[in-house]
């Protein structure tokens, strides 16, 4: 087995793995972070996703041998100093049905709207297309994150005026 250091949430984690350990179980099993899902192993269905230097990836499918030390991953337990407002638009959408999608569906947000601060419907379902959610609440999903998309806006601009 191999030692790895990772930058996980911000935190320094030293862990040994074989090389071609999935991510996945490296955060859940290794590190002990259980918000991170397994779905379908296969990199299909996105309960799995984390962001890795910014980048919303499949963990399941990512070995850790894959993985620089330099890299910083951030999973929905570090996603709230990333981005709070995806968060809680959720929650004012009562986006969760059964909610173990979920938190794959606020990673890939997160990722959306750090690269289209202000998407259409169609840009939000082309993106979030790689994530299932079996209980179908893909309209209550695009209303979150065209409300964090909003919230977002209103609060730079905020900033922005109030450094004037």
């Amino acid at each position: 087995m191999a030692k790895y250091s990772l930058n996980i949430n911000g935190k320094i984690t030293q862990v040994e793995a074989e090389a071609d350990t999935p991510l996945l179980w490296v955060i859940r099993d290794l590190v002990g972070l259980k918000g991170t899902k397994f779905g379908c192993g296969m990199g299909l269905c996105g309960a799995c996703t984390v962001h890795l230097d910014g980048m919303a990836i499949r963990s399941c499918q990512t070995p850790i041998s894959t993985v620089k030390a330099s890299s910083k991953i951030v999973t929905i337990e570090g996603v709230a100093s990333l981005n709070k407002v995806v968060q809680e638009a959720w929650i004012e959408e009562q986006v969760p049905q059964c909610g173990y999608c979920q938190s794959g569906q606020i990673m890939s947000a997160v990722a959306l709207l750090k690269e289209n601060p202000n998407p259409t419907d169609e840009q939000i379902e082309q993106y979030m297309s790689g994530n299932i959610c079996r209980c179908g609440t893909y309209n209550r999903i695009r209303k979150a994150i065209h409300r964090a998309a909003k919230t977002a806006s209103i609060n730079k601009s905020s900033k922005s005026t109030s450094k004037s």
